[in-house]
């Protein structure tokens, strides 16, 4: 709007902004009550670092052409916030589409409020600010065509971009009103007029393609590693293989001799816990990619491995089981367990594995950093621009207003991309070159070899039921090293975050139940990961309701919707679960109604029931996680030889009011593929330290030809239509490895309590 804009637009969260002692200092607090706590903590968007904006000066931009620029400052990686960002500001513009683009903000979470892309909370934090945003520019291009023309504001409406005065026949386009309208004051938030849902244009709207889409079709788009500036070097980086290794001796002499190889520079590992700094090693930095990783493979080093060069995968998968078989840490009890459990009519338990999983989006890390007059210049696909500038500045010393981060597009993200740990390589690179801009370039295998790995799981379940089949009795334990490890000392048990991910949250309303979290030390880094601890504890949890189904005799569905119960509205916190996702529990309770209205729309969509052939079945779960609910209900067919496929797949979610649908769905869909990807083939192993697998030959994702043949997805609207938003980009995933695990149950008669299934079908 004129001066309205951001005029040089360039190209996580809890944690992000601070520091490991105050990570500590935060999850070590004493429990308040719960009226203390309500008075004294700040949810949402409130509770995040640096807030939430409504300010339209930050994010619309009209020129006086009439072209709408919006400023996104959240990290666009596929799950469309770019778009959907736009859409709220532009309909409550009043914009027309057709004129409407989006630039990208750099990080600056001082000027645009929390930018950190993960959590699931882009639009349930930023939704309201961003309406307001686009209602507040609204009304002062109404009050700027008020003025103008001399009339009340009251008898002027903006529409389809431009205000009109509708007794006199009058209308005026928002380019010539932009600069008048900019030096108006801005409306208070709570003093713009929004406008009624049923007079929106786009949100809620599946007639919205990707703002991004025709760019990246074309090839036009430019993500981290597409970035290319004058004068820039390339650099590959020799990496301990051990998590906590150094190098003990390198010799370069070979490396420096291949051509186009300009300098080596040996990069010091970091104290463990590392945090997000880089895990040091031998660069090889030349005139192009190619040149600096054949000149790696000539490096001669000696790796000092470390503490954790015994680290493998068999044998600590036998230290987890050992330890879910005695009692750990009690994160949630109610009644008497033991005593119920001694009175069961029948006792049923079972033992769940996950591996470690890697995040592996398509463009691995890559970051370009230059330093010119003491000051850094970032360009790097991430979901955490202000962590990484904080962190780019405090290790080149630098003040944070000394670095500026251009964020890129981002090819997938998955939680990898919140750790910045390969932008600083490319900080601490350029500064080793007197402030030449170094692009860093990770190669698949060291995207598997160094990753921050999803965390590796056992979980116990154990339940009595009584002689109608029903439980009595439930305990779970739940052992897995915890994302605390890379902040702080080892803390070995899980996080509140992580057990509030459905293990103390567990909405069954079982009289006597228990929850436990026995210890485990961590050995490689573990971070965030799509859905995080959900995924384990979704798998265990479903799974076993399948099977106490099965025990009881029960038809699984029914059996699921029995036991999750009449609909009710639960405070999370009164389950055990202090965290809740950070949101109020008042606005954001757990609602067993709405949980089971998903199972419901999942299992009519598949046609729950209906006869199979033989080797076929169906399996069907459900789990709240990010505040919406999911659940996916599959088809499997086991053919010969064990051949497992999924012919059909349906999942529906209820995440509250819907903005863009279309991205909904595929971000459904995507759920639906990564999670077929990790019950079917993907894993990290590890022997003596050292992650096995090197390429997707390795660790395999799904293809074409074990995709499904359909996926459905259903879109559940809430009976209130006042519910607040929920999260998408994570809850769909949860549901689906149970569901699967289910179904194969179902058509075989074999139960899958470890992932990945592989050849676990063969016969």
């Amino acid at each position: 709007m004129g001066d309205l804009s951001l005029r040089n637009v360039s190209r996580r969260g809890l944690l992000g902004g601070m520091g490991a002692a105050a990570f500590v200092l935060a999850v070590g607090l004493p429990v308040l009550s719960r009226a203390q706590e309500q008075e004294k903590k700040s949810f949402g968007a409130d509770a995040m670092p640096n807030g939430w904006k409504d300010d339209p000066h930050l994010f619309v931009s009209i020129a006086k052409d009439g072209a709408v620029t919006i400023t996104c400052h959240r990290s666009e990686m596929g799950q469309g916030v770019r778009t959907s960002i736009a859409m709220a500001i532009a309909d409550e513009l009043e914009a027309d589409w057709a004129h409407v683009k989006v630039a990208q903000a750099p990080g600056d979470e001082e000027r645009f409020g929390n930018q950190d892309t993960d959590g699931s909370r882009s639009l349930r934090h930023f939704f309201m600010p961003m309406r307001r945003a686009g209602a507040a520019a609204r009304a002062m291009l109404e009050q700027a065509a008020a003025k103008q023309w001399g009339v009340p504001a009251a008898e002027v409406r903006a529409e389809n971009h431009k205000v009109v005065h509708a007794a006199s026949g009058r209308s005026i386009g928002y380019g010539d009103l932009a600069e008048t309208a900019a030096a108006l004051p801005v409306p208070a938030g709570d003093a713009v007029r929004l406008k009624d849902p049923k007079d929106f244009r786009y949100i809620g709207t599946e007639k919205i393609g990707l703002v991004d889409n025709w760019d990246i079709t074309t090839g036009k788009a430019m993500y981290g590693i597409d970035t290319r500036l004058e004068g820039m070097l390339y650099a590959v980086i020799a990496r301990p293989p051990v998590f906590g290794g150094k190098v003990a001796t390198y010799d370069a002499a070979e490396a420096l001799k291949t051509p186009g190889v300009v300098k080596v520079v040996a990069i010091d590992s970091p104290q463990i816990p590392s945090e997000f700094e880089p895990l040091g090693g031998i660069a090889v930095i030349a005139r192009n990619t190619w040149a600096a990783i054949q000149g790696r493979e000539k490096l001669k080093i000696q790796w000092d491995d470390g503490p954790n060069a015994g680290y493998s995968s068999d044998s600590y998968r036998k230290q987890l089981e050992e330890a879910a078989r005695k009692p750990g840490k009690l994160v949630r009890a109610q009644g008497d367990f033991d005593g119920a459990m001694a009175k069961a009519a029948k006792r049923v338990e079972a033992e769940y594995y996950i591996p470690h999983l890697a995040q592996a989006p398509m463009e691995p890390p890559a970051a370009v950093a230059r330093i010119v007059d003491g000051r850094c210049e970032a360009w790097a696909c991430t979901q955490a621009p202000q962590v990484t500038r904080l962190r780019l500045a405090k290790r080149l010393g630098l003040e944070p207003d000394k670095v500026t981060v251009n964020v890129t597009l981002l090819g997938g993200g998955f939680g990898r991309k919140s750790k910045p740990d390969y932008v600083l390589e490319a900080g601490i690179l350029s500064k080793a070159m007197d402030g030449a801009p170094v692009k860093v370039t990770w190669t698949r295998e060291d995207d598997l070899h160094h990753s921050y790995y999803h965390t590796v799981s056992v979980e116990r379940l154990e339940a009595g039921l009584d002689e109608q089949g029903k439980p009595v009795a439930w305990l779970h334990r739940s052992v897995a090293p915890t994302i605390g490890s890379i902040f702080a000392p080892d803390p070995k048990h899980e996080m509140p975050f992580e057990l509030g991910m459905g293990l103390t949250n567990t909405p069954f309303p079982i009289a006597n139940f228990r929850a436990e979290n026995p210890e485990a030390p961590a050995h490689v880094r573990i971070g965030w990961y799509r859905s995080v601890s959900n995924i384990p504890h979704a798998f265990a949890i479903q799974s076993f309701v399948a099977e106490l189904a099965h025990a009881a005799g029960r038809d699984p569905k029914d059996y699921l919707l029995e036991l999750i119960g009449q609909p009710q509205r639960m405070d999370p916190t009164e389950l055990g679960d202090v965290w809740n996702y950070g949101e109020n529990p008042d606005r954001y309770p757990i609602d067993t109604g709405r949980l089971r209205g998903v199972v419901e729309a999942a299992a009519k969509g598949i046609g729950w029931g209906r006869q199979l052939p033989k080797g076929s079945g169906l399996g069907i779960a459900a789990h709240y996680s990010f505040v919406s609910y999911v659940a996916v209900a599959t088809e499997v067919a086991v053919g010969e030889g064990g051949r497992l496929s999924v012919p059909r797949v349906d999942i529906a979610i209820d995440c509250g009011p819907q903005v863009n649908p279309e991205r909904i769905r595929s971000q459904m869909e995507g759920a639906v593929i990564m999670g077929l990807g990790q019950a079917l083939r993907a894993e990290i192993t590890f022997k003596d330290g050292r992650a096995q697998q090197n390429n997707f030959d390795g660790y395999e994702l799904v293809r074409m030809d074990t995709s499904p043949r359909a996926i459905h997805v259903h879109l559940v609207k809430p009976a209130d239509p006042n519910v607040a938003m929920g999260g998408v980009g994570e809850p769909g995933l949860p549901p689906v490895m149970p569901a699967v695990a289910n179904a194969v149950f179902a058509a075989t008669g074999k139960r899958i309590r470890q992932f990945p299934i592989r050849d676990q079908l063969a016969v």
